[in-house]
């Protein structure tokens, strides 16, 4: 059986689990407090949970780093950003917390701060609006979409469920976390003509990867990092290694006439000591930021991404009538939700569809045919219903319906 006592002013309990004796204050001079605090612990003693004192003493903080080594052991290649969002925003508003203190409110207080304006000039928080309400300044940083903390929270998330499935767990129980809404449709793409504007734009370095990203939709690393040893010209394939992608799943890709044409130009750029496929003269192709936005805006498309020919490239090969479980494979998706967001839908597109609905209403050979009346409505029959037939496509007779003068 447990008990209480007092230490100065202050009760405290002493309760038993597993034969050992445990001693926590009840934060308080009311006996009371003390009596329910030593019930709830010898409750859960009874059910074979582990005391709730162990939860009070875990931080946020231990379980932060509980997460960050997971992700390092998994080999995550987004380590270095969960990093800086944990210590960027996560860190800074819930350091120092005991775990048992993140509670659904706490995070909603969480997710209202990071939607919230910031100004540059005195660094007050407040709902987005077009001046700051403290020094009338215009110079404000908008708050974070709704992306991006749910990308945080994600976190956040993994990091209480991880205490939890730990033995002995570190978290008694994971609150509601709730996420926010987000329109995560990819829309992005060009259209051939867009493309072929564009390469002409565009510096002769940059073209042959601009031309491989067009037809196959690799990512951007994935592009600048293959060398020749991943290339079979023989065997007219190109391939990426598990590990090398960014869903860490193998892949290989087989050659039309155009990209097999554009690898054997490639070999006669080759360069000693480069094994690069796509360089700048024997050197790495990193940041072309500024020559492909001019090339964008002399093509008339500002605003696009090298990432819209991923999308521009599954479309063209669903329009093609590739199946798309072997477009997921060309493209290196590898869930059907993130395939289903990159097969958009172009405004030409909606043109096609609606010329095809007019051909085919055009190419219907079948007519409604028949005459409604009225009647005679000043002769005795005033008020009835004259019979109309409705003849079908194939001929004869298909229904009769009667129309009343009061229906029109």
């Amino acid at each position: 059986m447990g008990s209480i006592y007092k230490r100065g002013q202050t009760y405290w309990v002493k309760y038993y689990r597993n034969g050992k004796a445990y001693r926590e204050s009840a934060k308080s001079t009311k006996e009371g407090a003390a009596k329910r605090l030593l019930k709830k612990r010898e409750g859960e003693v009874a059910e074979g949970k582990i005391p709730g004192i162990y939860f009070d003493r875990v931080r946020w903080d231990e379980l932060a780093e509980d997460y960050l080594t997971e992700q390092r052991q998994d080999g995550r290649k987004t380590v270095a950003w969960t990093e800086r969002r944990i210590k960027l925003h996560l860190a800074p508003f819930f350091g120092g917390l005991r775990a048992t203190d993140i509670t659904t409110p706490r995070i909603r207080e969480y997710v209202a701060k990071r939607l919230e304006c910031t100004c540059a000039e005195c660094k007050e928080r407040f709902s987005p609006q077009d001046t700051c309400p403290e020094c009338g300044s215009g110079n404000l940083e908008p708050g974070a979409e709704n992306g991006t903390i749910n990308r945080e929270l994600a976190a956040l998330k993994r990091m209480l469920n991880l205490g939890a499935e730990q033995t002995p767990p570190k978290v008694d129980r994971v609150p509601h976390i709730p996420m926010l809404r987000e329109n995560n449709v990819r829309k992005g793409f060009l259209e051939h003509g867009d493309y072929l504007n564009l390469l002409e734009a565009l510096p002769e370095h940059l073209r042959p990867v601009v031309n491989f990203a067009y037809r196959t939709g690799w990512r951007r690393g994935e592009i600048l990092g293959l060398t020749w040893d991943r290339v079979d010209l023989k065997e007219g394939t190109v391939r990426l290694e598990a590990g090398e992608t960014k869903n860490s799943e193998a892949r290989t890709v087989y050659l039309d006439s155009e990209l097999m044409a554009l690898l054997k130009e490639r070999i006669g750029e080759r360069r000693l000591g480069c094994p690069l496929v796509f360089h700048d003269n024997g050197k790495p192709i990193k940041d072309f930021r500024g020559a492909w936005e001019r090339a964008c805006k002399e093509s008339g498309i500002p605003g696009k991404l090298l990432h819209d020919f991923r999308r521009t490239a599954v479309r063209n090969m669903v329009r093609a009538g590739v199946p798309e479980r072997v477009a997921m494979m060309v493209s290196g998706h590898k869930t059907r939700s993130v395939f289903d967001r990159y097969n958009v839908v172009s405004p030409e597109d909606l043109k096609q569809a609606a010329a095809r609905q007019q051909a085919y209403l055009e190419g219907l050979t079948g007519t409604i045919s028949g005459t409604i009346g009225l009647g005679d409505v000043s002769g005795s029959h005033k008020g009835q219903a004259q019979v109309g037939e409705i003849t079908g496509a194939w001929g004869g007779s298909r229904t009769r319906t009667e129309l009343g003068s009061k229906g029109f």
